[in-house]
């Protein structure tokens, strides 16, 4: 065996779980199973080589430069990958180049620009359970944010799914699944909600990462502090261990720089809405439509961030509003600002255009992975800042924002004394570092200069001392620099020229001078090299002691960047700010959907209004035919008070909006075919979820609850949760609830808080016209033969629908419906969809007797008499 396959052994050895890329000169090669799957996942080609007496082994490999591009691709597969680095340069080890693990790339610890998603923060997080409680932390290494909590393990599915990180680790002990997976696998059957997490890949770390006195020294140790009061978590032992294990994850990862990171962020899941995923889908926030598109998602309409700090935010308060009016309307009071002065927002903006991703730079800079051309970013984003202060003024609205925003000096000032204003290359490549900031390194380049003239002259110079016209000076990397003869010009070669290699055509050369110089130029060109990534690593190193006051001044601008963007949609849109308050009330006056109404020509959208109080307007029951504007109304509401709820402005003319500590939907047919669960039993689930946690200070929004079943279970489905939300003290929240079944607008005679309103329909020509319009009063009937008519039903089914339903809806009449065929009865007849009598014997059940006062006992027996009337003498 050789001793570069010992070598790679042993370092395989270490990292049996990962994909080693072994650097061999240009490239990194993967080398036995490694090889084999590299060859298959990056469509490579797969070869051998040698290795040893006997030894042939499987090797595949990619160009070094090439790197990010492949890794990528393993990463995104979900691999595992640890790059071997050479630690010393060939020329100057004596026998096998000394190499490395220096960091293992995971989808949660990514740096590499060309993986990330610049819009998007790319967290790794850790979670650890005990007694129904869990500790949860969670970090971006490219920006070096870092938070933990500790809270009720039922809800650490929903802060997942808030953050979505890209990695999750966790005990390798609590991840054995019920069917024995062994520990790292994932477990088929995991034991609890969390783990399931479609977006989060689940790394198995082992057990003794979690302990609370290994984590609380790690913490201690990383940021040289002697106690966790100070980050305020020393009570929070869960929470401890959790952002303990990513610190331990981190520095087996990062071996050769481990990612400095923000002081430890302690907050609590309280501060904000949680927003579950069927919310966040339903509501479209970040996709929308079959394809899952972001393009015309709520995000989309929000985000005209200039930076992607900017970005990363906005999408994250998207995910998170604020439960407390003074954080919301100290965010509303800079979107004012913004919005009420032109001027001031076009500067700012025009500064925001200026400045590069801060965060991720200083990230890169402390990793050792940042490129020359991101320190000029950096020098142009830090000078830019100082105008976007300029630009937001002094103004008590802004005075919360403008010391997060203070000038950092001393990082420019470097920069631009160390760094050439238009680096070429690489460090080490002579074409970094400005001249005038290192006397050793200008006098190599001028020695190195005077080298490479003295030889570019050479040539002529010998042609005129020896006569001989074809003389030419040319480079190769076995002999150097050479002076070439063709055979005709030999015997006018001087004395002192040394022969070294003889041609077909003619024989090569070589003077002392020649190479004296010749050892002159490498020697400086050698000495360029080390000197100038010496000089950059030092910059770089100086430039990482001001990492905590870019970083600070990178959120401030990332605020700034989130508010003039709200600011700048609400101008283009015509949003109005909302009143904020601690009351039940909503009220929305030409309330819009920000969204659909951009989709549509100017003009065109028809705004309406909504009321919803705790009191005597608790519920909404909406009907009216599909395609009218039902579910979207609903939604509107929802995402309006959402909206507000993150500091925007809103589409409407008027609005005022209580808080609200849960927005929860149930809208939409989808069904899951994976547990073998049907679209009503989803729907039912859903639906049970939010009677279950919803509050008196939610928002629910249901859209055809109990159409999955049966007309009367469903319609008794749909009526039984309506009353519990207005009857039950647990609830009494504020509901919007759009159905078909407008026997349900009975409920607003009975219940106090219910209110309805329907869709106004015109009809013409025997087809509708949908106006849009949300009007007091319950609908008559649900249009669905015109409705299908307009989807391209062919006429002769609409013909006879309407056959069918001229039949069911004579009253009086008591004969079945005439089949188009052959019958269930064997004679051609079908008998009637609906039982009129139990549907009367269900009014009477449902007359709340003890509460009806004198007139409304005579309203109701004279009602029921009247649907008596109605039934057919067969019944």
């Amino acid at each position: 065996m050789t001793p570069i396959r010992r070598q790679y052994l042993k370092i395989k050895h270490s990292y049996p779980d990962a994909i080693v890329l072994f650097r061999l000169g240009d490239f990194y090669e993967t080398f036995d199973a490694d090889a084999r799957l590299a060859a298959n996942e990056l469509e490579i080609t797969l070869t051998s080589r040698s290795m040893g007496k006997n030894v042939k082994v499987p090797m595949a490999g990619v160009p070094a430069h090439a790197l990010d591009s492949y890794l990528a691709q393993l990463i995104k597969k979900g691999h595992k990958v640890a790059i071997c680095e050479q630690l010393t340069e060939p020329s100057h080890s004596r026998g096998l180049v000394e190499r490395d693990v220096v960091r293992v790339v995971t989808p949660g610890t990514v740096v590499e620009p060309g993986l990330l998603d610049q819009k998007s923060n790319n967290y790794l997080a850790a979670v650890v359970e005990e007694n129904g409680w869990a500790g949860l932390a969670w970090v971006d290494v490219t920006t070096g944010e870092f938070s933990a909590t500790q809270l009720e393990a039922a809800g650490i599915g929903l802060e997942l799914e808030r953050i979505a990180p890209a990695e999750v680790l966790a005990p390798a002990g609590e991840l054995l699944g019920n069917n024995g997976e062994l520990p790292g696998e994932p477990p088929t059957d995991p034991p609890g909600g969390w783990r399931e997490t479609p977006r989060s890949n689940i790394t198995a770390v082992d057990s003794a990462a979690f302990d609370l006195n290994t984590c609380r020294e790690a913490i201690l140790s990383h940021y040289g502090i002697l106690s966790l009061e100070s980050f305020g978590c020393d009570n929070l032992p869960l929470a401890v261990r959790a952002a303990g294990a990513i610190l331990a994850y981190l520095t087996s990862t990062h071996k050769a720089n481990l990612p400095r990171l923000s002081p430890l962020g302690i907050y609590s899941t309280g501060a904000y809405m949680a927003l579950d995923p069927q919310t966040k889908q339903n509501l479209e926030l970040f996709q929308a439509g079959r394809g899952h598109s972001s393009e015309h998602s709520l995000l989309a309409v929000l985000d005209q961030t200039r930076t992607a700090m900017g970005a990363r935010l906005l999408r994250r308060w998207l995910g998170q509003p604020l439960l407390d009016p003074v954080d919301l309307n100290q965010r509303l009071d800079v979107v004012d600002s913004f919005h009420a002065d032109g001027f001031r927002r076009a500067s700012a903006t025009a500064a925001l255009s200026r400045i590069a991703d801060l965060e991720r730079i200083v990230g890169r800079i402390q990793a050792g992975a940042s490129p020359p051309r991101d320190l000029i970013a950096l020098k142009t984003g830090l000078a830019a800042a100082g105008e976007l202060v300029d630009s937001i003024g002094d103004s008590a609205a802004t005075a919360w924002l403008r010391p997060q925003l203070a000038p950092v000096s001393e990082a420019p000032a470097l920069i631009a004394e160390a760094i050439a204003d238009e680096p070429t290359g690489n460090p080490g490549e002579g074409g970094v570092i400005r001249p005038g900031f290192s006397a050793e390194l200008d006098r190599l380049k001028a020695a190195a200069g005077d080298a490479r003239r003295f030889i570019a002259g050479l040539e002529q110079q010998e042609r005129e001392r020896t006569g001989i016209r074809s003389l030419k000076v040319g480079y190769n990397q076995v002999f150097g620099y050479y002076i070439e003869v063709t055979k005709s010009g030999i015997p006018q070669v001087p004395e002192d020229y040394v022969r070294r290699q003889t041609l077909v055509n003619g024989e090569r050369y070589v003077i002392p001078e020649l190479k004296e110089y010749e050892s002159m130029a490498l020697t400086a060109r050698e000495q360029i090299e080390e000197l100038e990534r010496d000089l950059y690593r030092r910059v770089c190193a100086q430039l990482s002691e001001s990492a905590e006051a870019i970083q600070r001044l990178a959120r401030g601008v990332a605020q700034a960047d989130a508010l003039a963007s709200l600011a700048s949609v609400a101008v283009a849109n015509r949003y109005v700010r909302p009143a904020i308050g601690r009351g039940h009330e909503i009220r929305i006056k030409e309330g819009r959907h920000p969204v659909v109404e951009r989709t549509l020509d100017g003009g065109r959208y028809v705004p309406n209004d909504v009321h919803l109080s705790g009191d005597d307007a608790r519920i909404i029951v909406l009907t009216g035919p599909n395609m009218a504007g039902k579910s979207t109304y609903i939604r509107q509401v929802a995402i309006i008070v959402l909206m507000a709820q993150i500091g925007s402005f809103v589409p409407a003319s008027e609005a005022t909006v209580g808080l609200v500590d849960r927005i929860f939907t149930r809208v939409g047919l989808q069904d899951d075919l994976t547990t073998g669960q049907s679209t009503f039993m989803v729907e039912m689930v859903e639906t049970a979820a939010i009677l279950n946690q919803a509050t008196p200070r939610s928002l629910v929004v249901l859209d055809e609850i109990g159409r999955g079943t049966s007309t009367y279970d469903g319609m008794a489905i749909a009526r039984a949760v309506i009353e519990h939300l207005h009857n039950d003290p647990r609830l009494g929240c504020k509901s919007l609830f759009a159905t078909h079944y407008h026997e349900l607008t009975d409920l607003a005679n009975t219940l106090p808080g219910v209110r309805n309103f329907n869709v106004a329909v015109v009809e013409e020509g025997g087809g509708v016209v949908f106006l849009h319009r949300i009007i007091p009063g319950g609908a008559d009937q649900s249009y669905g033969v015109q409705v299908a008519r307009l989807a391209g039903l062919p006429p002769a089914v609409i013909n006879r629908a309407w056959e069918v339903l001229n039949d069911l809806e004579q009253p009086g009449k008591a004969a079945p419906v005439r089949a188009a065929g052959p019958g269930l009865d064997g004679q051609g007849l079908q008998m009637p969809l609906f039982d009129p009598s139990r549907a009367l014997q269900e009014l009477v059940l449902g007359v709340d007797i003890s509460n009806l006062t004198p007139l409304e006992a005579i309203n109701k027996l004279y009602h029921l008499q009247e649907k008596a009337r109605e039934l057919p003498e067969r019944w």
